[in-house]
């Protein structure tokens, strides 16, 4: 049997962990939301399918959920695909400027439309990357506002939705309402073709979403839980190069569902995964959650 096969077999016993990981996941009140390309290979050569992942992590807001991450396989990056991952959730989702995602926030949407948080880590990229190449003046200004209200962000990480909202009234509101002033300023000045306009147009377009956070504290400033949680398929793709199939896409989504929920909860994967693997043949199935990182981590914490 090859390591292939080993990987699939374990992938197959694990299953009924990975679909207990995405109810954890879509039940959320919010979520993260981001997708990476994969090689996939086909006929002597490859090509592109997509790895998709959704993340739960409530601690930003002292929220009572364990964090947790589901990831998808899709051949490709067709809307139809999110649509069809969250048919069951409605709630707020943080992501970036995606068109596929669309649907999802239609207001005839069933049950209930998605609501959209748009992410400032996405927007500041934009003024950055001309701050740092073209040294823009106006790039490098916007940079500096908007880092003022991640520099607030960190002071109230992990206080509860109410205290979060507070903050954000004193102290980001006049903050957002004097950048959209002088966005607006600068965009009178400058080109729309030019880059700097581009970037201040990418901006305001989006403004709605992007200031949601004022509003709802359980929402962040940026959709950073979920690039975070697709860093390891990027510094995977070094190593194992492609995936052998679409069904290998399918048992790669589903590990990754489970390290990345480990590694959230700050289990070890190997560890936990070498003795879930020994206990699962014998275990009741509807005990199935009892295996789950965070239980798991809590039951060996109460043993030491």
């Amino acid at each position: 049997m090859t390591l292939a096969d080993w990987v699939g077999a374990a992938a197959a016993t694990l299953m009924p962990l990975v679909e207990a990981i995405r109810i954890q996941v879509f039940a959320a009140e919010r979520i993260h939301a981001d997708d990476t390309t994969v090689p996939v290979l086909t006929e002597g050569k490859t090509r592109t399918g997509r790895l998709w992942t959704y993340v739960r992590d409530d601690r930003p807001f002292a929220g009572p959920g364990p964090p947790a991450a589901v990831v998808f396989y899709s051949r490709d990056r067709g809307g139809e695909h999110p649509e069809q991952h969250l048919a069951s959730f409605a709630g707020l989702m943080q992501a970036d400027a995606y068109a596929g995602f669309n649907r999802l926030y239609e207001a005839a949407r069933k049950p209930r439309p998605v609501i959209e948080a748009a992410c400032w880590a996405h927007a500041r990229r934009k003024f950055f990357d001309l701050a740092r190449i073209n040294k823009s003046p106006i790039a490098s200004e916007a940079v500096k506002r908007i880092d003022a209200l991640f520099a607030i962000e960190r002071e109230i990480n992990g206080l509860a939705p109410a205290q979060r909202v507070a903050e954000r009234n004193e102290r980001s509101r006049p903050l957002i309402n004097a950048l959209e002033t002088w966005l607006r300023e600068q965009r009178a000045r400058v080109s729309k073709n030019s880059d700097t306009g581009k970037a201040i147009d990418y901006s305001l377009k989006r403004w709605t979403e992007l200031t949601r956070f004022l509003d709802d504290g359980r929402l962040c400033m940026t959709n950073n839980a979920a690039e975070r949680e697709l860093r390891a398929v990027a510094l995977g793709r070094r190593n194992w190069t492609f995936a052998g199939s679409d069904e290998g896409g399918r048992r790669a989504a589903a590990l990754y569902t489970l390290i990345a929920t480990a590694k959230l909860n700050d289990v070890d994967p190997q560890a936990w995964l070498a003795e879930v693997l020994a206990r699962l043949p014998d275990y009741p199935a509807r005990r199935i959650c009892d295996l789950l990182p965070w239980t798991w981590h809590a039951e060996r914490r109460a043993a030491a």
